[in-house]
């Protein structure tokens, strides 16, 4: 296999180039930029099997998006923050029209004031859009997220969003795996799903319907979303048989005994993971897939090995509630008899997660009692 030093979001492009994608609409917006300009240079010397189409605007390159896949095309953009709030109307379009689109988001504050730091309250403010959302914590993860994503969104007729954080993993380099097209090709059959418009073949698609039609299709939408985490389970099989990774919704790493767990997504999963030989009796729980959420995967992690304490890393904020992982969380261990503490350490606006306000937390964590919320500011 040939390795190659790269960036997160040039990892990003590598793999959408070698997932034969038709049609490439995106605008630039950092930190996602380099995607966009990597992209245009495979177009630009050949590489690039689909037409790059250079648009005006990020709604205008996922409405663009929309109308390839109506047609069966593979479809791919990216975006970040402000970009990612601009296309909203069309990410609902996107889900309700049940088209099967990949984008990369790449984590970034939204202001005001204007911030470039990696805040994850971009992408998660699209979580009820019907959207899947995988989070990636480095370069390798995120070319082999890209291909699975395809794979798991063309199955189940839905788009999927890839995140990963801005600068951290989009902008820092890493020895990436990047297999060549003909053994790609072996996990990623071109595009099979029917095309909605045909040439020649007028047709009028998603009109107005009555609110009892538009009820029964959001409940399918919303039960084809949960079929995505035992979907993605096979899709890692297939990928492992291939290429030897695989990647699970949820990836615990608990030495036996540990009785506290720390929840990250992202970038932060990658700095707990190297500071775990300094955390006595802490484990790490990676927090992948956060559309659908697997609430039962990780209750079950829970009580397999007994954890009393959570430390939930939120580099978001919803503000009147707090971190939205937290929240999530609290919400799927209501129904355990003996659910874990849950300590949110917010992060919100992007700052960083060193070793030292990781111990410190999880000290505090053993004096709380009951569930906490701390703000990075206070224990920098």
């Amino acid at each position: 296999m040939p390795f190659e030093l790269m960036s997160g979001n040039q990892a990003a492009a590598a793999a959408v180039q070698r997932a034969g994608v038709d049609l490439v609409a995106a605008y630039p917006i950092t930190p996602q930029t380099a995607i966009v300009e990597t992209l245009a240079d495979y177009s630009a010397n050949g590489l690039l099997k689909g037409e790059f189409v250079s648009v005006e605007s990020e709604y205008s390159a996922l409405a663009c998006c929309n109308g390839a896949v109506a047609a069966g095309a593979r479809v791919f953009t990216a975006t970040s923050s402000h970009g990612l709030a601009f296309m909203h109307e069309m990410t609902q379009w996107c889900s309700g029209a049940r088209f099967p689109i990949v984008m990369v988001n790449v984590n970034r504050a939204i202001g005001a004031p204007w911030v470039l730091d990696p805040d994850q309250g971009d992408s998660l403010s699209q979580r009820d859009t019907g959207w899947m959302q995988i989070y990636c914590s480095g370069a390798q993860e995120v070319f082999d997220t890209v291909l699975q994503a395809f794979v798991l969104s063309e199955e189940l007729l839905l788009p999927c969003m890839v995140v990963f954080d801005g600068f951290y993993i989009s902008h820092t380099y890493e020895v990436v795996d990047i297999p060549e097209e003909e053994t790609v090709r072996k996990f990623i059959k071109p595009p099979t799903f029917e095309a909605q418009v045909q040439p020649g073949r007028q047709k009028n698609i998603h009109g107005l319907t009555a609110g009892e039609n538009q009820h029964l299709l959001v409940r399918k939408r919303h039960e084809d979303m949960l079929k995505a985490l035992n979907l993605l389970e096979k899709i890692n099989e297939d990928y492992h048989k291939i290429f030897g990774r695989s990647y699970k919704a949820v990836y615990a790493e608990i030495p036996e005994g540990a009785e506290t767990a720390v929840v990250a997504a992202g970038a932060t999963a990658e700095t707990v993971r190297w500071n775990l030989p300094k955390l006595t009796g802490t484990g790490l729980i990676q927090l992948r897939m956060f559309r659908p959420f697997p609430s039962d995967q990780l209750c079950k992690i829970f009580s397999d090995h007994k954890i009393k304490r959570l430390i939930v890393i939120d580099r978001n904020c919803s503000t009147g509630v707090g971190g939205i992982f937290a929240q999530e969380i609290k919400s799927a261990i209501y129904k355990m008899d003996k659910p874990p503490v849950v300590n949110d350490l917010i992060l919100a606006g992007g700052i960083d997660l060193t070793g030292d306000m990781l111990k410190k937390v999880i000290e505090d964590s053993h004096l709380a009692d009951k569930s906490e919320d701390k703000w990075g500011v206070d224990i920098q």
